[in-house]
């Protein structure tokens, strides 16, 4: 039979899960925004070499791979966040399950949580790796490199370019 005391620690026993589930939305939120810069810059880049406006374009290109490698890496961050939403959520169901349900064996309880919390981590990783792919494209000591960042030419190089 179910009581309202048993449902009341269900939704006690739930809270931590729900604040884990929390921390997910907003790490997806930031992964996104990220993704978002990402692709912004990738297709700032190729619309400069379809217009001829880069100054070099091997490190124009270099760039593309490495924003493509960044993006990939978080698309692997948010599906992992997701996948431990999913664990969580299973979790949360589990407590709900052990209390109302005389037959129910919690056994899926720890397991799903350890999965979110396992995924969760797999996920920080991999936007800890995001990150220093990110700060790795910056060049500040080397200003002489052949692989400086692309950047626009000034207007009149365009035009002398365009002439020849």
């Amino acid at each position: 039979m179910i009581n309202s005391a048993n449902i009341a620690h269900s939704i006690q026993s739930a809270v931590a899960p729900v604040f884990m589930l929390t921390a997910v939305a907003a790490m997806i939120g930031a992964l996104a925004t990220r993704l978002a810069r990402i692709i912004d810059r990738a297709r700032w880049i190729e619309e400069r070499l379809d217009l001829q406006r880069i100054r070099n374009e091997e490190a124009a290109y270099w760039e593309l791979k490495r924003l493509g490698l960044r993006g990939s890496v978080v698309n692997w961050s948010i599906a992992l966040l997701v996948l431990c939403a999913l664990f969580i959520g299973a979790t949360v169901a589990g407590l709900f399950l052990d209390e109302i349900l005389d037959s129910y064996n919690g056994r899926l309880v720890p397991w799903s949580f350890l999965g979110g919390i396992f995924c969760f981590s797999l996920s920080l990783i991999s936007f800890l790796a995001e990150t220093l792919l990110a700060t790795h494209t910056l060049r500040f000591s080397d200003q002489q490199s052949p692989r400086l960042l692309p950047l626009e030419m000034p207007s009149n190089a365009q035009n002398t370019r365009a002439r020849d």
